[in-house]
């Protein structure tokens, strides 16, 4: 958990989110800007240079997939287009971004460049802070969303395609394994234990008596 900035950010919760959302996060700006973060896994810095036209046809209507320009990217290694969810969809459509000489989606103060990620940082440790979730950052979001992916049995490599990971080695620090997943690891180990009549799991083993029976009787055969 993060502490005084330290440490990996908190995974969310259901019930998490929840508060954030209807209590913490209070404009439709705030909302939008952390709505893109959890339902495109995308880092605050891409999150924050998205332009109008990435997100929003010339009609202003939300498109089916936002485009997060390579030049934007950690490493500037590709371009990505993620899939625009329902849920992200009803954030975009509540929120008018003003249109400035820039374009960008989430304008700076004044109207000039994008919000700063740093002030995107404090927007949502603010709102955490308002409905008491510890130990999160900016970068729960993203944490949550591939967390969530993994646990649902998404193929690493796909989720590495909407991360945008070098490698699945980086994505894999990225995700969380949660206490009962642990202990469903280990309740595994159940099927080895011994059981009356000598059997481990589904397999019985035959007693050692009458196999020598069996064994002596061959043997007579022959």
């Amino acid at each position: 958990m993060k502490i005084d900035r330290h440490g990996k950010a908190k995974v969310l919760s259901s019930s998490e989110i929840q508060r954030l959302f209807t209590e913490g996060l209070l404009t439709a700006r705030d909302k939008t800007l952390c709505a893109v973060m959890l339902y495109t896994a995308c880092r605050v810095k891409e999150c924050v240079t998205l332009k109008i036209k990435d997100v929003y046809d010339s009609k202003r209507r939300v498109r089916t997939e936002l485009i997060i320009r390579k030049g934007n990217t950690k490493g500037k290694l590709a371009t990505r287009t993620i899939p625009v969810l329902d849920d992200l969809r009803r954030y975009l459509e509540a929120y008018k971004p003003p249109q400035t000489a820039d374009g960008y989606l989430f304008p700076g103060r004044w109207g000039r460049g994008h919000i700063h990620e740093d002030s995107a940082a404090a927007i949502f440790r603010e709102a955490c802070q308002r409905v008491d979730i510890v130990g999160a950052s900016s970068h729960s979001c993203r944490r949550t969303a591939l967390t969530l992916m993994s646990n649902a049995g998404i193929p690493l490599r796909v989720i590495q395609e909407v991360s945008g990971h070098r490698n699945l080695e980086q994505l894999q620090k990225y995700l969380e394994v949660e206490p009962s997943q642990v202990r469903g690891a280990i309740a595994a180990l159940s099927m080895l234990s011994p059981v009356e009549g000598g059997s481990i799991g589904k397999y019985r083993y035959p007693d050692v008596s009458s196999t020598s029976c069996i064994l002596r009787d061959s043997v007579k055969e022959h």
